[in-house]
């Protein structure tokens, strides 16, 4: 079964994927002035991705099992 995705956030967790990235580098790279651009908490909002803090490294975003599932589910 397929599910459908937005294409943006699937490029967004798949870009998650490749490595845990820090907060400031997913805001840096992923922002955006336009508020009917919400890849970013969209991803977060349905659990593809999680915020995480590790000592000495400071906030990370990586991706859930769900965030795995959909790039499987999707071919990615």
């Amino acid at each position: 079964m397929s599910c459908r995705a937005d294409p943006l956030v699937l490029d967004f967790v798949e870009w998650i994927a490749r490595e845990p990235r820090t907060y400031a580098e997913v805001i840096s790279t992923w922002k955006t002035s336009c508020p009917r651009l919400t890849i970013w908490e969209d991803a977060a909002d349905r659990g593809y991705v999680a915020r995480e803090t590790i000592a000495g490294i400071g906030l990370i975003i990586a991706v859930t099992e769900d965030g795995e599932r959909l790039l499987r589910t999707n071919g990615r």
